[in-house]
């Protein structure tokens, strides 16, 4: 019989450990709660500035230029456009993250891959609120 505190050998094999041995050395158990949240928290942003750009768009049905132009120099949908464009790239990038952790195995391909998501989201997010600052403030 094994002494008090000391681990018999049989201890030490993947199916005898506890829960908690398996875990030890896998990482933090809390580290993806705060992308879980920010993924909620930017899904949560979506819901009135998507009801809010579909119901603009539907109003705006049929309108010429001049007036999508003219209804985006008000500050509001300008404003509220870009946060839109913000929230839609940046929940789009944190949901491709776990897409891409979760089934690209090669780690160099897996960096490569976040890597390129993540300039990607970010140049479009410019290009889109670029876009529609020039539209309300040159025109």
């Amino acid at each position: 019989m094994a002494e008090p505190g000391v681990r018999s050998p049989q201890m030490k094999s993947p199916e005898m450990k506890s829960p908690l041995g398996r875990a030890i050395g896998l990482g933090s158990a809390k580290e993806g709660v705060e992308h879980w949240w920010w993924q909620r928290i930017s899904s949560i942003a979506l819901v009135p500035l998507s009801l809010w750009f579909v119901i603009s768009v539907i109003r705006l049905a049929g309108a010429d230029l001049e007036t999508v132009v003219n209804w985006l120099d008000n500050p509001v949908p300008a404003v509220l456009f870009v946060l839109l464009i913000a929230a839609t790239f940046y929940h789009g990038a944190l949901g491709l993250q776990v897409v891409i952790e979760d089934y690209v195995e090669n780690e160099s391909a897996k960096f490569a891959a976040l890597i390129v998501m993540k300039l990607a989201a970010f140049l479009l997010a410019a290009l889109g609120i670029f876009s529609v600052l020039k539209l309300a403030f040159v025109s």
